[in-house]
């Protein structure tokens, strides 16, 4: 069985406290992208897993999210088979992208297909929530406000797609660093009911006016080119560029195919990681 596992960008990302669990409460606007990795998976007659990879830089044991879901549903359903998984990544790691858990939300729904689960979306969120935060987004793919540490989800309908550039420097930034070094004292909050009311009435100016990340000048302290690669969009033509999650990596959004070209131009080969992508929207 082959499965997609889209990636995110966050088009506003505001953290409003710390809790008393350690996690931070957080209001969120996420858009999946066309931008994936792609599973290969299958069932096996003993109950073992077996996870390999293009990238020698991802763990293939349980440090691995895909392998944390695979355990899990397992466990949870005794199943007496195990799986063998191949991914061929094209996410970036520590990219503000949700990567691991767009792996991780993918295998829960292969498994569920494969072993005739017959659960729901709601229920792979569920049990997706417990793995990972960024998993419940990643199992419906579609465009919302997100709030709490990421479980809670108020879909968007919209039309909204501009072309995206993503650009990402060697360097990534872990999201532990990046809230232990956050200021609430001194952060930025961006309005997140705005950029809902712009994505809803496709008013792409709104869209625009209405980018920005909590995270993105604590997440600026260790990665400098963060803030050099927003500032090198805006002079493209860029119409708005912001720094995606925790980041490291930064999308530009631009009407202009034009602009996209010549960004593609400019970052390619300056840069670890380059490419353009669009919203995605289920068909």
């Amino acid at each position: 069985m082959k499965i997609r596992a889209y990636a995110k960008v966050n088009l506003a990302l505001d953290v409003i406290s710390e809790r008393e669990d350690g996690y931070h409460e957080l209001q969120m606007v996420m858009a999946p992208i066309t931008l994936h990795d792609l599973i290969l998976i299958q069932p096996l007659p003993t109950r073992e897993i077996i996870l390999t990879s293009n990238s020698k830089v991802i763990p293939t044991d349980e440090r691995n999210i895909m392998y944390k879901v695979a355990q899990r549903l397992m466990e949870d359903f005794s199943l007496d088979q195990g799986v063998r998984m191949h991914i061929y990544k094209h996410i970036p790691s520590q990219a503000g992208l949700a990567g691991g858990s767009a792996d991780g939300a993918a295998v829960l729904k292969a498994m569920n297909s494969l072993f005739h689960l017959g659960l729901s979306l709601d229920q792979l969120a569920g049990i997706g929530s417990t793995i990972g935060a960024d998993i419940p987004f990643c199992i419906y793919n579609r465009t919302a406000k997100v709030r709490g540490i990421g479980e809670k989800l108020e879909f968007i309908d919209n039309s909204f797609n501009p072309y995206v550039l993503l650009v990402k420097p060697y360097k990534g930034v872990s999201t532990k660093k990046s809230f232990e070094s956050l200021d609430m004292n001194s952060a930025i909050h961006p309005d997140i009911d705005q950029m809902i009311a712009g994505i809803q009435t496709d008013d792409y100016k709104e869209v625009i006016a209405s980018l920005g990340n909590t995270l993105e000048a604590p997440s600026a302290v260790f990665v400098k080119d963060i803030l050099t690669i927003k500032e090198e969009m805006l002079k493209i033509g860029f119409d708005g560029a912001l720094m995606s999650g925790s980041g490291s990596c930064v999308f530009g959004l631009t009407q202009n195919e034009e602009v996209l070209k010549k960004g593609l131009d400019y970052f390619k080969g300056k840069y670890f990681f380059v490419r353009s992508t669009h919203i995605y929207h289920q068909k």
